[in-house]
C-alpha cells in the first residue's frame, strides 16, 4: 500500500480509504448496503491487512448507525486507524439539527465521538456547503474542536471552487485552521472536478479524497450498452447518485475500461480505480463494498499500474470539453500558466 501526504498537513494516509456508507442500511441508505457489525469487522480486518489506515464515515449515514458499527468494528484497535467523519446534514427534525452553525458542529462532533467510542476524530469534514451560516462562525467552531483535542484536522466536502477558496481565504485572514483536504465526487464517469476543484487543490495544497470513484458501480463493467442491468442494481433506476447526463459517453467509457481490463485479466472496477490514483492531487480513493469479494477486488487496485497508452485511451474517451474561460485561456494564455492551470489545460495546448 502506498501512503500519501494529505495536502500540506503532516498526516500520511493510504492511497485507498475504507468507506462505510454501506454500514447500517437504514432509511435511504438501504439502497447502498446493509452491512452489520460482524461483516464490518471482517471488512475492517481485510482493509487493515491490506495496509489501509483511514476509515471514512459520516453522522448522516444510516442516521448514525454507520458510526456505531465503525466504533464497534475498531474497538480495541483504535490506535491502528485514522478516523474521518462528517457534519452538516440533518440529524433530527429540529431547526438547529442541520447546517454548519457553532451549535450543530459542536453538538454533532460530540455525538459522533459517542457513537464511534473514541475521544477524537482525526479528520472532521464539513459534509456540504452552508450558504446561510457565516464562514467565520463555522471555522471558529472547528477551531474550538481542534483546540480542545477532539479533532486533529479539518476538511471540506462537496464545495464549489469559489466556496472552497472563500473558506480558505477566511481561515487565513482570521488565523483559523485551514482545510487540509476536500472530499469530492470524481470518476471516469464525471470529470467536472478538473475544471476548478483539482486546480484549487494543487494551488492551495489540499489533498483530495474521492468518494464514489466507481460512480456508484456504473464503472464496474456490469452496466453495458444494450444489456439489462443485473437484478438488484441501483444505478440507472430511481437511484440517481451520481446522475448520468450522457449514457452514450458512459457506455463508451465502460467499453474501453472492459477492453483494458480483459487484456490485463482484471476487473473493470480495478482499472477504473487504478486510473484515478494517477490523477493530480488525488490522495486517496474512498472504497466501499456490499460484500467481502467486492472489497477484495477493489483493494487489489492499489497494486495495478496502468501504462501510458492505457491512461491516454481512458483520458480521451472520458474527456470533459473546455468550457469558457478555459478554451480562451488555452488559446491565448499558454505562455503564463501555473501547474494548477496546466492540470486542466495542458492536454489542450499544442
Amino acid at each position: 500500500m502506498e501512503y500519501r501526504q494529505l495536502g500540506r498537513s503532516g498526516l500520511r494516509v493510504s492511497a485507498l480509504t475504507m468507506g462505510t456508507m454501506t454500514f447500517g442500511g437504514q432509511g435511504d441508505f438501504a439502497n447502498v448496503g446493509s452491512t452489520e457489525t460482524d461483516e464490518a469487522r471482517r471488512q475492517v480486518d481485510m482493509c487493515l491487512d491490506a495496509g489501509i489506515n483511514l476509515i471514512d464515515t459520516a453522522d448522516v449515514y444510516s442516521a448514525g448507525r454507520s458510526e456505531e458499527i465503525v466504533g464497534a468494528a475498531i474497538k480495541g484497535r483504535r490506535d491502528d486507524v485514522l478516523l474521518a467523519t462528517k457534519v452538516r446534514m440533518p440529524m433530527g427534525p429540529g431547526p438547529n439539527d442541520a447546517g454548519l452553525s457553532r451549535h450543530h458542529i459542536i453538538s454533532g462532533c460530540e455525538a459522533s465521538l459517542r457513537r464511534l467510542g473514541t475521544d477524537h476524530v482525526d479528520l472532521y469534514q464539513v459534509h456540504e456547503w452552508d450558504g446561510v451560516t457565516p464562514l467565520e462562525e463555522t471555522l471558529e467552531a472547528l477551531d474550538s474542536l481542534v483546540t480542545s483535542g477532539k479533532v486533529r484536522y479539518v476538511g471540506a466536502s462537496n464545495y464549489a471552487g469559489w466556496q472552497l477558496m472563500k473558506a480558505l481565504g477566511t481561515a487565513d485572514r482570521l488565523g483559523l485552521p485551514r482545510f487540509v483536504s476536500q472530499q469530492i465526487y470524481y470518476s471516469l464517469q464525471a470529470r467536472e472536478a478538473e475544471y476548478e476543484l483539482v486546480p484549487a487543490a494543487i494551488d492551495q495544497g489540499l489533498g483530495i479524497l474521492v468518494w464514489s470513484p466507481l460512480a456508484g458501480g456504473l464503472l464496474s463493467g456490469k452496466y453495458r450498452r444494450g444489456v439489462t442491468a443485473p437484478e438488484g442494481s441501483r444505478q440507472l433506476t430511481d437511484w440517481d447518485e451520481p446522475p448520468v447526463y450522457d449514457e452514450d459517453k458512459l457506455y463508451d467509457t465502460v467499453d474501453v475500461l472492459v477492453e483494458i481490463a480483459d487484456a490485463r485479466g482484471v476487473s473493470a472496477a480495478r482499472v477504473a480505480l487504478a486510473y484515478l490514483l494517477t490523477k493530480p492531487a488525488v490522495t486517496s480513493l474512498v472504497i466501499g463494498a456490499r460484500t467481502s469479494e467486492q472489497l477484495a477486488d477493489n483493494l487489489a487496485a492499489a497494486d495495478l499500474t496502468l501504462d501510458e497508452d492505457e491512461r491516454a485511451r481512458l483520458d480521451k474517451v472520458s474527456a470533459v470539453p473546455l468550457n469558457y474561460p478555459y478554451w480562451h485561456q488555452a488559446r491565448t494564455a499558454s505562455d503564463r500558466l501555473s501547474p494548477a492551470d496546466l492540470s486542466l489545460l495542458g492536454p489542450h495546448i499544442g
